[in-house]
């Protein structure tokens, strides 16, 4: 296993022109492309399945908050959704060719470790013109193959912008990898309902962690929920319960159930 690289010696302003392009320019034909290459091959090597992708609302700022085993998540994540997911990706995936695919796909760099501010910037474009930005709670890959633990960043995203936030889960990513050894893990990609944080105004790192903290408790508990019952369990209680609509009234029963979650 490589290990991992938390910084990335060039300098902020290599990256301007990455940021520039997401600011101004929506995801092009490699978006479209890379999804019609890569749907077969995740649908039918990986068997890859969403539920309650009717909880991502249909336009305004959401932002898809998944957790991070393997960079195919990006893909795993997007294939279901029939709007763009403009993701924040680590700095050092910005090389050629790779960097063209990402930029005109969308994708814009943070750089990890460093006060970031252009990537926050850049995210707040995408929110402010009603799109869709992919965030990673754990602010990186977990490579433990068990759920890491959320970071600052998605919670001053979601207080900062006011967008709804939509918790992921993404069970069996975690195995992609074993493919190698003609293993072929089955993922399950499960969309939570909705939370709308009440809009703060520079929060501090304390606010910041526990809205991020209550985005993953969520996904914490559709993907306990995915790994204890399966997908097969987790449909079938829908199917007998339709009226509820989708899957986390279903999956989700904590203590208090918010639309609306304020500081």
């Amino acid at each position: 296993m490589k290990p991992q690289v938390y910084q990335d010696p060039r300098p902020a302003d290599f990256f301007d022109r990455y940021h520039e392009r997401v600011r101004t320019r929506r995801p092009d034909w490699v978006y479209r492309t890379a999804r019609v290459l890569l749907t077969g091959p995740c649908w039918l090597v990986y068997r890859a399945r969403a539920i309650g992708t009717e909880r991502v609302p249909e336009s305004g700022p959401v932002i898809v908050a998944p957790n991070h085993f393997s960079n195919f998540d990006h893909f795993f994540l997007a294939m279901f959704l029939r709007r763009e997911v403009q993701f924040m990706a680590k700095s050092q995936l910005f090389t050629p060719p790779l960097d063209f695919i990402l930029s005109h796909g969308g994708t814009f760099p943070v750089r990890r470790g460093q006060h970031d501010e252009e990537a926050f910037r850049t995210a707040y474009t995408i929110l402010g013109r009603g799109g869709l930005v992919g965030m990673y709670a754990e602010g990186g890959r977990s490579r433990s193959k068990q759920l890491g633990t959320p970071k600052p960043g998605l919670g001053r995203l979601a207080l900062e912008s006011g967008a709804a936030v939509v918790p992921v889960a993404i069970h069996g990513s975690e195995n992609v990898r074993e493919v190698r050894r003609l293993r072929f893990p089955k993922v399950t990609i499960a969309f939570g309902k909705p939370i709308v944080f009440d809009s703060v105004e520079g929060p501090d790192k304390e606010l910041c962690q526990w809205a991020s903290a209550e985005v993953f408790d969520r996904v914490r508990q559709l993907y306990h929920v995915v790994s204890t019952e399966g997908r097969r369990g987790v449909l079938e209680r829908v199917r007998r319960d339709p009226d509820r609509g989708s899957i986390e009234p279903v999956l989700l029963q904590p203590e208090r159930e918010r639309e609306t979650v304020g500081a």
